[in-house]
């Protein structure tokens, strides 16, 4: 009996995007994603209230999406649908018109939905001030007006918030609040409990704008415009066309002073480019022909002639700003501790003020309108708008702001586990070094330096490695014959190999010389020397002869030895993880002053040594080059990628250092520490006020509008307090 064949799984649900307006604070954030996951057909909610981008997947068969338009609307909240690609034509989109999905950008603030509210709540509060003096019977009037117009959005969002099972929401808290100083005769205050709300709730939204901006003008780094090459020979013409339209292969010009109108690589001519829109390396880099550049970078000087290598919508810039919004959506542990945390707190607190009002009126003989006034002033105080704010509003900043200096960090997580870093373990070529070795010394056991570079080139022709690249430059540099060779192949971690003029040479290591052969004391002793002098020794063999030594070196970073000093200061330990011989590593970590030296370790075996590292109890971070480090960057707590701007370098690790100095890996960490500084201080002033303003309002000594005002004061605290890190340096 034959089995049924087994159905295939469904195909998932199709992802949209929303821009959606409003989605000023991580507790809307935290509203949408509750509301995205109690849909039918919704799934894989991500909301980031600092891109107001809200991504799902959707089955329409279940829910048509107009229905969860609908409801967002419900919460106050105003979707606009976006298709794919369009980050990336928005960047290249002529003079775009202001977006209105960004309330903050673009438009005054007095221009918004949000702002017009404001100003029409505060009108009211002034005019019914004014008729105080004139008709204080109007001015009560006035002010129950002012509470009304004010408080109404307010009562819409939390209704929508308890019908679609989200009752405890501090729309909910000011609501009950405002109305109930309504009730028991205190309308003056309650419209200005309602005013002061609104103008915290627009400046939240004024503050993410700001972290906005930093996105916005990654985005708008790459021109608008190209200049393409078309036709052939003495028929090539330059026609202006739109940067979006470029597609891969195809080549372009650029001028003196222009941008790079997508990644690519130079095909002919030699300027100095200005990286540091995308990388944040300061001083402009000299590039020729088969050098990659960036969109968005800019020309200094020559005119340039480049290949496109990625189409627009997943260059560099455009990957950047899909790396940060993702890691803006990555919440810190301490994040996610205040968010279920705030899940029972406001429940809490309207219990607590439920008995406050309550309790001693009923049992203790107390007055029920002194106690009901406190306990509506106890739930202004318990608004968490101050404190849900301060962990998110802290992280985006900081993201926002390394983003811009060509430091990216995958989210709150990466930024907590780096400032908890005591260890940072570092690759040596292309890391701590330029990566780019160079012959220093050719020392022939058998005829003339000329053929022993000759033999040598022969056998590394063809391989990528930067050791057999710089031998066989150097063997074209002067002038050596290479002999025709075949079967060439590399010995993993040891050397290469090829038949060369009928012999099997090999180039190698000492150490894999000395496998094959030992090695005389005055051969040793030749290449111990030179090891000591920080260089790197290889050996030309025609087993089990010897034939010569060539010695290349490796230089340090120029910004190396400072970037391990600003570690130490901060408390750091420092380590190499080469596969290099260990005088040559241990003569290149005296120069730098790094602490402890790991060497001759296989790419494979440097996660072993990691583990070896964490298993000392020090979160330890991994810096290399995203390639042959992979493994050890996936173990470290804290995975760096050096390089700029590589697919590598930005997928592989949990940070990068996109401009290639060593010095942005202090600079991550100082930025980690910073955030979780202001984290705490943030934490601080949101709790503190509280607990001020809730003793001096049970001891009768301040009322409601100065509870919502601690509120409102620790919002723009924190706020302000974040925004501080869009300074860094």
């Amino acid at each position: 009996m034959s089995r049924p064949t087994p159905a295939p799984p469904a195909p998932p649900a199709p992802e949209l995007c929303y821009r959606v307006e409003g989605m000023d604070c991580a507790d809307c954030a935290n509203k949408i994603e509750a509301l995205v996951r109690k849909t039918p057909g919704a799934s894989n909610p991500r909301a980031v209230f600092a891109t107001q981008l809200l991504r799902l997947n959707l089955d329409e068969s279940v829910t048509p999406r107009r229905r969860l338009e609908a409801d967002l609307r419900a919460l106050g909240y105003e979707p606009t649908l976006r298709s794919a690609g369009a980050e990336a034509r928005e960047a290249h989109a002529p003079e775009a018109p202001p977006d209105p999905a960004h309330p903050h950008e673009g438009r005054p603030w007095h221009a918004t939905r949000q702002g017009r509210g404001v100003l029409l709540s505060g009108a009211l509060l002034a005019a019914a001030f004014a008729f105080g003096f004139l008709e204080p019977r109007l001015a009560q009037w006035g002010y129950v007006a002012a509470t009304l117009v004010g408080v109404w959005p307010l009562a819409r969002k939390a209704w929508a918030g308890v019908r679609l099972g989200n009752p405890f929401g501090i729309n909910t808290l000011v609501t009950i609040a405002a109305i109930g100083a309504v009730v028991i005769g205190e309308a003056p205050e309650a419209a200005v409990v309602v005013f002061l709300f609104a103008v915290g709730e627009l400046l939240e939204g004024i503050a993410a704008g700001r972290a906005r901006a930093g996105i916005k003008a990654l985005a708008a780094l790459a021109p608008k415009t190209a200049f393409l090459l078309e036709g052939e020979g003495e028929d090539i013409r330059t026609r202006e066309v739109p940067a979006s339209s470029l597609r891969v292969g195809q080549v372009v010009q650029v001028r003196p002073g222009g941008r790079v109108p997508a990644d690519g690589t130079i095909l002919s001519g030699f300027s100095a480019l200005d990286d540091s829109p995308v990388t944040g390396e300061s001083v402009p880099v000299s590039k020729g022909p088969g050098d990659r550049v960036f969109a968005g970078s800019i020309n200094t000087d020559g005119v340039l002639t480049v290949r496109v290598d990625k189409d627009p919508s997943d260059n560099t810039i455009a990957r950047i700003i899909h790396l940060v919004e993702e890691a803006q959506g990555s919440k810190a542990p301490t994040a996610r501790f205040i968010d279920r945390f705030s899940r029972y707190y406001t429940p809490g607190v309207l219990a607590i003020a439920t008995l406050i009002a309550v309790v001693p009126p009923l049992f203790l003989g107390g007055a029920w309108h002194e106690w009901l006034y406190k306990a509506l002033a106890l739930l202004l105080i318990g608004c968490p708008c101050a404190l849900v704010l301060s962990v998110p509003a802290a992280i985006t900043s900081a993201i926002s702001a390394g983003a811009r200096r060509g430091l990216l960090i995958k989210g709150g997580a990466v930024l907590e586990t780096l400032a908890r870093v005591r260890t940072v373990a570092f690759d040596k070529t292309g890391t701590l070094t330029e990566g780019r070795p160079r012959v220093t010394d050719v020392v022939a056991l058998e005829g003339s330096e000329a053929e022993l570079l000759g033999l040598a080139a022969a056998v590394e022709q063809g391989s990528s490695h930067p050791l057999a690249k710089a031998i066989v430059e150097k063997a074209d540099e002067v002038g050596a014959t290479l002999p025709p060779s075949s079967d060439q192949q590399a010995v993993q971690g040891k050397g290469a190999q090829a038949m060369v003029q009928g012999r099997t040479l090999v180039v190698g290591s000492p150490r894999y010389a000395a496998e094959l052969a030992p090695l005389a004391a005055e051969v040793a002793g030749q290449i111990e020397a030179m090891e000591l002098q920080g260089k790197t020794v290889v050996v030309l063999l025609n087993p089990p002869t010897p034939l010569g030594l060539i010695a290349l070196r490796d230089e340090p970073r120029p910004d190396a030895r400072k970037a391990v000093q600003a570690l130490h200061r901060m408390g750091i330990q420092t380590v190499m993880l080469t596969g290099d011989n260990r005088r040559t590593a241990e003569a290149v970590a005296r120069q730098l002053g790094i602490d402890t030296v790991i060497a001759e370790v296989l790419p494979e075996d440097k996660a072993a040594k990691v583990k070896e590292l964490q298993a000392q109890g020090r979160k330890v971070a991994m810096v290399g080059d995203g390639i042959n480090d992979a493994p050890a960057l996936a173990w470290a707590d804290v995975g760096i990628a050096m390089g700029g701007g590589t697919d590598v370098a930005l997928e592989t690790a949990d940070a990068a250092v996109l401009r290639g100095s060593v010095r942005g890996v202090a600079e991550l960490v100082r930025l980690s520490r910073d955030t979780m500084r202001v984290v705490a201080q943030n934490i601080a002033f949101a709790l503190g006020l509280k607990a001020v303003f809730l003793a001096t309002t049970l001891l009768g000594i301040t009322g409601l509008w100065p509870a919502i005002l601690a509120d409102t004061g620790a919002t723009a605290l924190v706020t302000l307090n974040s925004l501080r890190l869009l300074r860094f340096r």
